[in-house]
């Protein structure tokens, strides 16, 4: 499995896969989820809407996929992080839900590249070093990929990525 990390937008990747660090509503957001939502387009908030008069909410640590729209990415995964809340609620534990449960979908789908956000690292104040030793870490248990993309958005991100996985 090869790891990759960019600095930059995910809306952006071509790749199988996206996630996308999507909110329980799945109706779109900020940050991730709504840059994903805008750019993507109406086709992807449909898709999210059905999902959700089937089966309700996403909960969090859980996954599902839409199609990609505009994007150009094959499809999106759509996650639910953990809102951070001191590390007393599991918070490590469903975040790597997140990354596992998003990889498992892709290979489900016969998907073998996917891009993943910093999940969980905006507004919901997950600390950016301990969400980057979780996702790694989950990745390399769950070798099912060809291809991991961690696509950081910010500097900090970016430079907790590469010194963590030695990147240069």
């Amino acid at each position: 499995m090869k790891i990759k990390i960019i600095k930059g937008g995910i809306t952006k990747i071509e790749t199988d896969a996206i996630v996308n660090a999507a909110n329980s509503s799945l109706l779109g957001g900020s940050g991730v989820d709504g840059a994903i939502h805008r750019t993507g387009g109406s086709v992807i908030l449909e898709e999210c809407q059905q999902i959700r008069n089937k089966q309700g909410k996403c909960k969090t640590g859980e996954a599902v996929i839409t199609t990609a729209g505009n994007l150009p990415a094959k499809k999106v995964i759509h996650t639910v992080g953990p809102v951070y809340q001191k590390g007393e609620n599991k918070e490590k534990e469903l975040l790597a839900n997140c990354y596992k449960n998003s990889m498992l979908l892709a290979k489900k789908n016969h998907l073998q590249s996917i891009a993943f956000p910093n999940i969980s690292t905006g507004i919901y104040r997950f600390p950016k070093q301990v969400a980057a030793e979780v996702a790694p870490s989950t990745i390399k248990s769950t070798p099912i990929l060809d291809e991991v993309i961690f696509v950081c958005f910010d500097n900090e991100n970016y430079t907790i990525y590469k010194n963590l996985l030695n990147y240069e």
